[in-house]
């Protein structure tokens, strides 16, 4: 069962237990008590054994209490404590469940836990465990419609594409860059006592070079509290807010620039860059504990030229290479993707910024000696994404032993390899142009940016991390915590017009307990730093430029394989705030944002 499904049976549960009425409709003069009971039906009468809502289409009912009612309740300091957790009810605080007449003046205190408790067992008894099971890792999601009928030419990226890799790459990686910030640029050798964490990181973060502080932004370029590391240790969010001026907003001209490099502020949107951040993060947290005067600046310069050297030295290429088996994964799933696309006529390409040396080894392991006969073009060292926006690169053909050959390109043959060139050429020599074209890759700028925004060409972004989030997500845990998260939210936003001191102090503990469900919601994913995805509720930098320039979105290649060639791809409505029924932050109120008239009396 999807959140939207239990989001409608949990709003139509709510009308029918009497919230038919809008809110506008109602009237003020409605004496609105504990709705721990449930009015059966729609008779016109009162059955006088039980209380009747207090939202009911009755407002004329008098309560009158059943023999087992509690005396009225009154507000003490005991009820600060939350009562223990019922039996049946896993990660769900206990529910308070008074009920009381209206011979006797009703507390705000009882008022507001009774709506506190009645939200609670709501979303308690329409979140039945194993609610979210159908969700599958292997799920290809569209944010956007995309007919695969109408597509004729598939394009590919290699590495973390076609290529997906162990995390025992980003070990080597890291440890060779810290090696080299030692070796080449004189770096303390302390540094090496610091070895690679591989969950400390996660793609999509920001790095402010001058503070030297990584940490997550959202869409709206806010920082999220509790996300932000300077070295390895949390940096306080007071004084996060006084480094940015009073503010946890990052301002447009100091954030990343088109391609995720500010002047002041990088983005880190590569998989390959998780071993970056942990060295920076390494480097940083050696000179603070040690208490050595250094230059942030200098220092994200040195680790990135460390990194760059990894790649531009041919380490990586050379260990992957050696050890096929060890690094490179789901090969035999790549090979049974492109073998489907060739077998129903489709027109296959490749563009990486890799060596034709190492791509061959790769795609040998594996697909087989001849995996060049699936592809109609294949071109290296592409320069991505100079390749999509230059105009002057020529294409260079490639000869059987790898040398350039000097001929001017004048077709892009099959069996051939071409290296550099740009993506104008290549439409011109192809005439391969619009949406019968859909590319594959994982960097949402270097890969996709571009062919979506100018080319118009159809775009899929492959996105690992979503094997591990989607498992995180069908535990029947974070599906009631996030259900109730939402449901408390919206519990707060109707009842904040309670404002006496008796009433702020109850806020008060809502608003902890708030708190405590939005750590707890963000550390499943990532201790750090939560999900790539989200910042609490707001979507994050990364996933909302995936949502900008990918028309879809898979864990790998493979997902191909579970759909047919005529497939289409339909994106779910995702509700717009004014367009709140189904949201889940409204189900506390019966898909009523706007509070009860009285409630907003005092401030209309």
């Amino acid at each position: 069962m999807s959140f939207k499904a239990v989001g409608t049976a949990l709003t139509r549960t709510l009308w029918t237990r009497g919230q038919r009425t809008p809110p506008a409709a109602r009237s003020p003069k409605v004496n609105r008590l504990s709705t721990t009971c449930r009015v059966a039906g729609r008779q016109q009468g009162c059955d006088k054994t039980k209380s009747c809502s207090a939202d009911s289409e009755n407002p004329s009912c008098a309560e009158v209490p059943s023999p087992s009612s509690e005396p009225p309740h009154r507000s003490t300091t005991a009820d600060k404590k939350r009562p223990k957790e019922p039996v049946g009810a896993p990660g769900v605080t206990g529910v308070r469940r008074r009920s009381f007449t209206s011979a006797a003046p009703v507390s705000q205190s009882t008022y507001l836990w009774a709506r506190y408790n009645d939200t609670k067992r709501l979303v308690h008894d329409l979140i039945p465990p194993g609610a979210c099971n159908l969700l599958n890792s292997s799920t290809i999601y569209a944010n956007n419609e995309v007919d695969l009928a109408g597509v004729d030419i598939y394009g590919f990226d290699y590495d973390y594409t076609l290529a997906l890799y162990s995390n025992a790459l980003n070990t080597m990686i890291y440890k060779t860059a810290r090696d080299f910030l030692i070796k080449h640029f004189k770096y303390p050798e302390g540094i090496q006592i610091y070895d690679y964490i591989p969950n400390f990181a996660v793609r999509g973060l920001h790095y402010d070079i001058q503070k030297g502080l990584l940490m997550k932004i959202d869409a709206f370029h806010y920082i999220q509290a509790g996300t932000v590391y300077r070295g390895l240790s949390p940096v306080p969010d007071d004084e996060v807010r006084q480094l940015y001026g009073g503010t946890f907003h990052i301002p447009l001209q100091q954030d990343s620039g088109f391609y995720g490099k500010g002047p002041k502020v990088k983005q880190f949107m590569d998989i390959f860059s998780i071993p970056e951040m942990n060295l920076l993060a390494a480097a940083n947290d050696f000179f603070i504990t040690n208490d050595i005067d250094y230059d942030p600046v200098h220092l994200f310069k040195d680790v990135s030229e460390a990194i760059g050297m990894v790649h531009l030295k041919g380490y990586m290429y050379k260990w992957v290479v050696e050890e096929l088996d060890k690094y490179i994964l789901r090969g035999e799933e790549t090979d049974a993707v492109l073998h489907r696309l060739v077998s129903h006529g489709k027109k296959l390409f490749l563009i990486t910024n890799s060596p034709f040396s190492f791509v061959d080894k790769g795609m040998t392991h594996m697909v087989g000696k001849n995996w060049r006969d699936f592809f109609d073009v294949v071109i290296v060292q592409a320069d991505k994404p100079h390749f999509f926006t230059d105009c002057i690169k020529p294409f260079r053909r490639l000869d059987s032993n790898g040398d350039l050959r000097w001929e001017k390109i004048k077709s892009l043959d099959k069996g051939e390899i071409y290296k550099q060139g740009n993506l104008f050429d290549f439409l011109r020599l192809t005439g391969w142009t619009g949406s019968k074209v859909l590319y594959f890759g994982d960097h949402l700028y270097s890969d996709l940016a571009d062919l979506m925004l100018r080319h118009g060409w159809r775009t899929a972004a492959i996105v690992p991390e979503l094997e591990h989030e989607t498992k995180v997500v069908s535990t029947d845990r974070y599906a009631l915590s996030l259900t109730w998260l939402q449901a408390l939210t919206g519990l707060m936003e109707r009842m904040q017009t309670h404002r006496d001191s008796e009433s702020q102090l109850i806020f008060e503990e809502w608003q902890q307990e708030r708190e405590e469900l939005r750590v707890m919601t963000k550390n499943v994913f990532n201790p750090q730093f939560g999900s790539i995805f989200r910042t609490c509720h707001n979507p994050t930098y990364f996933s909302r430029r995936l949502s900008r320039f990918s028309d879809i979105y898979m864990a790998s290649l493979s997902c191909l394989l579970n759909y047919d060639q005529s497939y289409t791809f339909y994106p779910r409505r995702t509700p717009l705030q004014h367009e709140a029924p189904l949201w889940m932050d409204q189900l506390c109120t019966g898909c009523m944002k706007t509070p009860f008239l009285e409630e907003m009396s005092h401030i209309r």
